[in-house]
Parts: C-alpha cells; structure tokens; sequence
C-alpha cells in the first residue's frame, strides 16, 4: 500500500515538473510581445490553469488586448472577441434562432451561435454594456452553456472569459454588479509600467521585427494541466492561512477582524477561499514548486479579494483603500499562521 502511494506520489511529482517546465516556456512566448509585466502575467496564468475567470483593470494603452491575443495564440486556443458597447444586446454575445428554409422548402428555427461559443472570450471594455447584456455571460462563466430558445447549449471546453476595464472614464458606464464580478476568479490590475520596461517596450514594439508568440499548448493539453493543478496537495498551514484571511474580512462575522465592520460593507464568500485555493496551487506550479506556501497566499490575496469586498463610506472618506485593507488583514492574519 505503501509502495503504491510513493508511486503515485513521485508520478504526480513528475507531472508537475514537466508542466512547469512547459509553462516556463509559455510564459516566455507571452513575455516576448507583452513586455515587462511579469506578475501580470503570472496572474493571468494563474486564472485559466485554475480554470476561472479574469477581470483586466487598468488604462488604456497598457496593452491589455494584446494580452489577451497573445494568450490566445500560446495556449492554442479559438478566441473570439467582443467589444461591448451601451447598444450591445444579449443575443449579440449568445446569439439567436432565425427563421431558415431548408432544402425541402420547409420553414424551420436554425440557431447561430454567438461569439460566447469559443475557448478564450474576450470583453473588452465590459462595463460600458447594460446591466442586461452584462448578465448573459453570468451563466456562461458559471455553467459554462447557455440557454437560449428554452434549450440548454453547452459551451466548448476549455472555456474562459478575460475582461477588460477602464478604471478612469466612468462616464456612461455600468458597474459591474457583485455577483458578477465574484464570478470572476481574479482581478487583475495593470499599471503603468517602470522607466527601464518602458524602454524595452519601446525597442521591442517600433522596429520592423516585433517578437511573435507561438504556441505552447492545445485545448487537450490545458484542459489536463487544469486537471493537474486540482491534484496538487496544499499543506495544512495554507488551508489555515486562506481561511484565516477569507474569514476575517466579512463585517459581523465572529472571526472578523475588529475593524473590520467600521470599514468594510461586504466581505469575499466562499468563493474567495476556493479560488485563493485554485490559485496558490497554480502559481506554485509556475514557480517550479510541488505544493503552495504561505507566500503565494500573500501574493495573490489582493487579486483574489479586491473584487469582493467593499469599503463602507466612511472608510472612503478617511482615504482608505480595498488593497490598504486586504494588506492590514494579511499582516494580521497569516502572521499568526506564520507564528504557529
């Protein structure tokens, strides 16, 4: 039995280490046309090898689309993309039954599939869309089909949605309500990157030779490292961090932090912990590691958990921040895992 359980376990270990090596070099690819941005894309990667979502947030020109194209072409995936607008409708995104003739001369309802029907969705610019075409994708990101017509159509495997979001122009705009966003598994910000990458940004991007991506994996193979990630052991020392920190952040809560009512109106769920669970593990993995530690709970805490919680008014009107809260409760909270 012993012997079994070794074998696994070294089978497993081997797993990994060819997935990490294979993921070095997609991380590579993408880096070699979205410069500079290396705990971007590790997040972003983090999100699809733990089978989510991910919410882009940052201004324009910082190439957001192209990470997304890029991402598209590394991870060998159909990528559709859908540029919302305040006219767009939901049979835009999903799309809708007309009426055809067939070859027999008889009528019938053919459905024509919307850009959702791919493997890498992207929706740029999502706030700009109402609050009803927004929603069309929530089954989708959930249930991963739609319904449309009273039938259910289920999407491609894999599948996934990266958003985009301006957090400057909010005129003309609809925020995205929470139970969408918590649909979301990160929140990734961009900003502006440092003088020394924007100066490799500018080499690498005006000659007449730019740096192309090539692909690193296919459907198939993302679908298994996806696979891969969920049999990945977490230590109990993590499971206590990520509990500890999801559960102190929620106002009213037993285990919330003192302060916490004063400044926040609403706290991450269950969801939170799963995907700070997902994610630990893939970032591990892109590290060269067999398991996560504490660090990466430290890391990808503000992702996770930025879109998930909400500060109260006054905490807003003492200038305090959601990322300023998620850093008080990781110093209070998994220093005392660290401690134990």
């Amino acid at each position: 039995m012993g012997a079994d359980e070794n074998q696994t376990d070294g089978g497993l270990v081997e797993q990994v280490e060819a997935l990490g090596a294979r993921l070095e070099q997609a991380r590579s690819s993408v880096e070699r046309r979205f410069v500079g941005q290396h705990a971007v894309v590790e997040q972003v990667f983090a999100a699809i090898l733990s089978g989510g979502h991910a919410l882009l947030v940052g201004q324009p020109g910082l190439g957001k689309t192209m990470l997304v194209e890029t991402l598209g072409t590394v991870l060998g995936l159909d990528t559709q993309r859908i540029q919302f607008t305040p006219d767009l409708m939901p049979a835009d995104i999903l799309g809708s039954e007309v009426l055809d003739m067939t070859a027999d001369g008889r009528r019938e309802f053919r459905f024509i599939e919307g850009p959702v029907f791919t493997q890498l969705l992207m929706a740029d610019e999502i706030n700009r869309a109402s609050p009803r075409t927004q929603s069309a994708l929530l089954q989708a990101m959930q249930e991963h089909e739609v319904t449309i017509g009273g039938k259910h159509r289920p999407l491609g495997r894999p599948f996934h949605v990266l958003a985009t979001q301006n957090p400057i122009e909010q005129e003309g705009t609809y925020p995205l309500p929470e139970a969408q966003l918590d649909r979301f598994l990160l929140q990734v910000d961009i900003d502006y990157p440092d003088r020394m990458t924007e100066r490799d940004i500018l080499l690498a991007t005006t000659g007449l030779i730019q740096g192309a991506a090539h692909a690193a994996f296919d459907p198939e193979g993302l679908i298994a490292a996806q696979r891969l990630i969920r049999q990945m052991p977490v230590g109990d020392s993590v499971v206590e961090a990520i509990l500890s920190l999801v559960r102190a952040a929620r106002p009213g809560a037993e285990e919330a932090s003192p302060w916490v009512s004063d400044s926040l109106i609403w706290g991450p769920g269950p969801r939170a912990a799963q995907a700070l669970m997902l994610a630990t593990r893939a970032r591990a993995v892109l590290h060269g590691r067999f398991a996560p530690t504490i660090e990466d709970v430290e890391v990808l805490a503000a992702p996770v958990l930025r879109h998930r919680m909400a500060l109260s008014f006054t905490a807003r009107a003492r200038g305090e921040t959601v990322d300023g809260a998620i850093a008080r409760l990781l110093d209070e909270r998994t220093g005392e895992t660290r401690a134990a």
